[in-house]
C-alpha cells in the first residue's frame, strides 16, 4: 500500500506511529493519525487549520483529556487499530475516486474529517473546526492533484510504482548490500520481530567494521557498540515473527526508496550501504535516526563526508545530473525534465553519450535554444532541491535497468541517452528530432562506441 504514498503522505503515517510510540500506546489510533496530520500540515490545509486556530498542542490536549493518555517512554513498532485501518482504506478509496495514481496528504485529511465511526469529528468540532465548510475546499484541492504541472513532462498518472517488498532481491543484489540484508534478516528472526525497521538495517551496516563507510561513521561517533547500546534502551517488540516474507515499516520503506533513488542520482547501478545511510538522513525520522540525533550528528556533515569519496570517482551520471540541475536553475525552473538530462549529457562532453551526439553535430548551444523555445524560461529559481519530472524519473529508472543488465556498477551517459530514446514523446526527443537526429542513428551510435564485453 505505502508504495503509492507521496513523501508528504508517508510522513503523516510515520509521524502517527511515532506519536503512538511516545504515548506508550499498544496500537496506532485514529487519534494519532489526526495529530500527525495537523503536525505535518503544510500549504492550503495548514491555512485551513490555522484559520480555526487548530494547533497540535490544542488538539493533543483535547484528545488526551478524552483518552486519558500520558506521554511515556518510546517503545517498539505497534499495529494499526481498526479505526486507523478503516481510515486508511477510505483514503485509498478517495484516491481512486479522484483519479490519482498516488496518495496525497489531502486524501488522508479528507478521510479523517469524513469518518463518522471515530471521535475525529467531535475533537475538531469541540475546537471550533467547521467540517462542512472545510470539506468542499479540500475536495477541490484533491481534484486539482490529478492535473498536470506547467512543465510538459509532469505526468502523474504515469509515475512508476516501486514495490520494495517485492523487489528486495534487486535492491540487495550486490555483495555489500546482500550481506547487510542477510544480517538484518537474522536480527529480525532472532528478536522475534515481524517488520524490518531502520534500526536493523543500520545495525547490520555497522557490523562490518572493516568497510570504508563504517570507518566514516566511526569518525562521527557512530559505532556498532554505541548504536546497540542506544538501541537496547528503546527496543521492545511484543509481536512474534510469523513467516519468511520481510515487510518494511513505513519509515524503512521510505528509507530504502530514497536509497534506491539516491543510488541512481549518484550514478550507481547498485544500492549500497552508503545509499541506505543517505536515505536515512533524508527521512529524518525513525528509530535509527533518533539514535543519530541523540549522538548529536549533523546530517549535512555526515552526508557530505559519505558523498565525498563517491564524487572523487567522478561517475558520469552524477556529473550529468548536476549539470542538468544547473541548466534548470539557469532557465528559472525548479524541475528537471528529460531535456535537462540531454543538456547534461552534452555538457559532460567525455562520455559515449556526448560522443554520439557530437558526431550527429548536436551542440549545447543549439540544444539550449530549442529547450528554451519548448519549455520557456520561468521565475521559480530555487537554491533548494530541484525535483525530477515523472518522465525524467522513468528515464533514470530505464538507464538503471540498462546498466544492471550490462553488469555495470555505474550508470553511464550511454545508458541515459539510450533510455531517452525509449520516451518518444519526451521533450528531449523533441529537441533531438528538431536537430535532425533520429532514434535509429542514436542507438547505432551508442552500439558502435560501446566496448564489447
Amino acid at each position: 500500500m505505502f508504495e503509492k504514498f507521496t513523501e508528504k503522505a508517508l510522513n503523516v503515517i510515520v509521524e502517527a506511529q511515532n506519536i503512538a510510540i511516545y504515548d506508550h500506546s499498544d496500537k496506532v489510533l485514529s487519534e494519532h493519525l489526526l495529530l500527525a496530520a495537523v503536525k505535518e500540515s503544510k500549504g492550503f490545509c495548514s491555512r485551513i487549520f490555522n484559520s480555526y486556530d487548530i494547533t497540535y498542542d490544542k488538539l493533543a490536549k483535547e484528545i488526551y483529556m478524552t483518552l486519558n493518555i500520558e506521554e511515556s517512554d518510546m517503545t517498539s513498532s505497534i499495529p494499526f487499530s481498526d479505526d486507523f485501518k478503516r481510515i486508511l482504506q477510505r483514503t485509498m478509496d478517495l484516491v481512486n475516486e479522484s483519479g490519482n495514481s498516488t496518495v496525497h496528504y489531502e486524501h488522508i485529511v479528507l478521510a479523517l474529517i469524513n469518518d463518522k465511526h471515530s471521535k475525529i469529528s467531535t475533537y475538531l468540532e469541540n475546537l471550533g473546526f467547521d467540517i462542512d465548510k472545510s470539506r468542499p475546499l479540500i475536495e477541490k484541492l484533491v481534484q486539482r492533484k490529478s492535473k498536470n504541472d506547467l512543465h510538459p513532462e509532469i505526468e502523474e498518472n504515469k509515475e512508476p510504482e516501486i514495490n520494495l517488498t517485492e523487489e528486495t532481491d534487486s535492491l540487495f543484489n550486490n555483495e555489500q548490500s546482500s550481506k547487510v540484508f542477510e544480517r538484518a534478516v537474522s536480527k529480525l528472526s532472532a528478536s522475534n520481530y515481524e517488520i524490518l525497521g531502520t534500526e536493523q538495517i543500520i545495525s547490520s551496516i555497522l557490523e562490518d567494521k572493516e568497510s570504508g563507510l563504517t570507518k566514516i561513521l566511526a569518525q562521527f561517533g557512530i559505532t556498532n557498540d554505541i548504536f546497540e547500546q542506544k538501541l537496547s534502551q528503546i527496543q521492545s517488540r511484543d509481536s512474534e515473527y510469523a513467516g519468511r516474507q520481510i515487510v518494511f515499516t513505513p519509515n524503512a520503506f521510505r528509507v530504502m526508496n530514497l536509497a534506491l533513488q539516491t543510488a541512481k542520482e549518484l550514478g550507481s547501478s547498485e544500492v549500497l550501504p552508503e545509499h541506505m545511510i543517505l536515505g536515512l538522513l533524508k527521512t529524518k525520522k525513525g528509530v535509527a535516526y533518533d539514535i543519530l540525533k541523540e549522538l548529536h550528528i549533523n546530517d549535512d556533515d555526515l552526508a557530505h563526508t559519505i558523498i565525498k569519496p563517491i564524487e572523487k570517482e567522478m561517475p558520469e551520471t552524477l556529473t550529468i545530473l548536476r549539470l542538468a540541475k544547473q541548466e534548470a536553475r539557469r532557465m528559472g525552473r525548479a524541475v528537471v525534465g528529460t531535456e535537462m538530462f540531454l543538456l547534461g549529457i552534452i555538457g559532460e562532453a567525455t562520455g559515449i553519450g556526448a560522443v554520439v551526439l557530437n558526431e550527429l553535430e548536436i551542440t549545447i548551444k543549439d540544444a539550449r535554444i530549442l529547450v528554451e523555445r519548448i519549455i520557456g524560461t520561468g521565475n521559480d529559481y530555487s537554491d533548494g532541491e530541484i525535483a525530477f519530472t515523472k518522465r525524467a524519473k522513468r528515464v533514470l529508472e530505464t538507464a538503471w535497468e540498462y546498466a544492471k543488465k550490462a553488469n555495470k556498477t555505474k550508470i553511464e551517459s550511454s545508458d541515459l541517452l539510450l533510455a531517452i530514446t525509449t520516451e518518444p514523446d519526451s521533450t528531449a526527443m523533441q529537441v533531438l528530432e528538431q536537430l535532425g537526429a533520429d532514434v535509429l542513428e542514436i542507438r547505432e551510435g551508442i552500439k558502435k562506441h560501446t566496448p564489447v564485453a
